[in-house]
């Protein structure tokens, strides 16, 4: 950590490589639990960017499960839906996210960002600004910190902005705490800030998160009196509908999956009553679940509606309908919905569009024509997943078809070897069955 007093004059600029270098010696002194070096007259001083950047690394350093997403050992389960949870159970029972969290590292991560929080103003003269107090807030909410985020706050607030409480309000929504988040954004007048539509938003969005949607429809009731400062936007019924969608899917009940498309639908409504133009976020939102939900007639209305409406349909809209015909043994209509995006100029088909029709192809016996969405997929350009790959391999062998070309073959693999590698970055825990597993071992 010495070194940190002493690198060139050069770091005031803090291009990314220096600012990478003094972020590791900042993580290693907290590491160690070492004091930080008194301000030398040859180091430059900070800046805003070299603060933030340590700042985010102190929360990926230790804040991170064990069990976080891409982190875990995969146990083939799906990702379980977010619920609200409570600090106050969780500290009595050891229950929750947070019980999968190391207390004494999370600890130290705090106390080593409050001490360089401290040490850049007092000992190396660096004037916070509200970047870096809105970085440092996110990070104690992260924490699940809140008194010491909430002192914090108040010890900072000619710093503090709508923007930062609007922040911490997000990560609170991330994290589960809905209830904290909720009286977050009600406490933003004690911090001498006024809420906006993005305020209203993200605490919108993050009751919808744990299906709290009485209390998100009563947030949109006040944004929709006669002469609300906060008015609604477009984006505030999107997160509603989209959240229909997706809650409707997490239920087996027939009667509530019915329910949840029916308010999905009539917010939608409500939306044009209001006079606000859906865009195709919100289309593709409504669209995708009425997909899932098998209400495909109501879906090919809205996409009939969508040039009337002067917007315009995306690569995303035709893939909800190239999956909903592939999960339905349709593949011909599905075929039909990627010729029709392409022949409209409305995108082009990814692998995400061909992925559905190749597994149907396959599971219906068209091998022939499996092998062939294959070979102009990987020649548009896109890799296939590994399973897609092996599934086609599999199924030409059983029916003694002609194989894939060698070239063609090797360039696939090259491909998904590429991009193994770059996600093994993210998921340096990364396991299961993979080919490629073996070659890094």
């Amino acid at each position: 950590m010495g070194s940190l007093a002493i690198l060139p004059p050069a770091t005031a600029s803090c291009s990314p490589h220096r600012r990478h270098l003094l972020v590791r010696q900042v993580i290693a002194a907290i590491l160690q639990r070492r004091s930080l070096p008194p301000h030398s007259p040859r180091f430059p001083g900070w800046t805003s960017d070299a603060v933030r950047d340590v700042l985010s690394s102190i929360s990926t350093y230790f804040f991170l499960s064990p069990r976080s997403v891409g982190r875990q050992h995969p146990s083939g389960r799906h990702r379980s839906p977010l619920r609200q949870r409570s600090l106050r159970r969780e500290s009595l029972s050891a229950r929750g996210p947070a019980a999968h969290r190391d207390p004494d590292t999370v600890a130290l991560g705090v106390a080593g960002a409050l001490e360089f929080y401290s040490w850049a103003e007092s000992r190396c003269g660096f004037p916070h600004d509200e970047l870096t107090c809105r970085d440092m807030s996110r990070l104690l909410a992260r924490a699940n910190c809140l008194p010491i985020l909430w002192r914090f706050l108040r010890a900072n607030e000619a710093l503090v902005g709508t923007a930062t409480v609007t922040e911490v309000i997000k990560v609170l929504g991330e994290e589960g705490l809905t209830k904290e988040a909720l009286a977050a954004f009600y406490r933003m007048k004690q911090l001498h800030c006024k809420p906006d539509v993005r305020s209203y938003n993200t605490v919108i969005s993050a009751l919808c998160r744990v299906g709290h949607f009485k209390k998100a429809r009563f947030l949109l009731d006040q944004m929709e009196l006669p002469g609300a400062r906060c008015p609604p936007d477009t984006f505030t019924y999107t997160i509603l509908i989209s959240s229909y969608c997706k809650h409707s899917l997490q239920t087996g009940c027939r009667k509530a999956i019915r329910r949840r498309i029916w308010e999905a639908n009539h917010m939608f409504r409500r939306m044009l009553f209001n006079g606000f133009v859906p865009d195709v976020v919100t289309y593709n939102c409504l669209i995708d679940g009425l997909c899932k939900t098998y209400r495909i007639e109501r879906a090919h209305e809205l996409l009939d509606d969508m040039p009337v409406k002067g917007c315009s349909p995306n690569r995303v809209t035709y893939n909800s309908f190239i999956r909903y015909y592939s999960v339905v043994n349709q593949v011909d209509k599905a075929i039909e919905m990627m010729r029709a995006m392409v022949s409209r100029n409305h995108g082009k088909p990814t692998s995400s569009s061909y992925t559905p029709i190749i597994h149907a192809l396959c599971e219906t016996g068209r091998v022939r024509e499996a092998r062939d969405f294959l070979v102009e997929m990987a020649a548009s350009g896109s890799v296939p997943r590994e399973f897609t790959y092996n599934l086609v391999c599999s199924a030409l062998d059983d029916a003694v078809e002609e194989n894939l070309p060698k070239d063609l073959c090797r360039r696939i693999e090259d491909g998904m070897r590429t991009r193994f590698r770059q996600v093994l970055q993210l998921k340096p825990m990364m396991g299961g069955k993979s080919m490629f597993i073996q070659e890094q071992v």
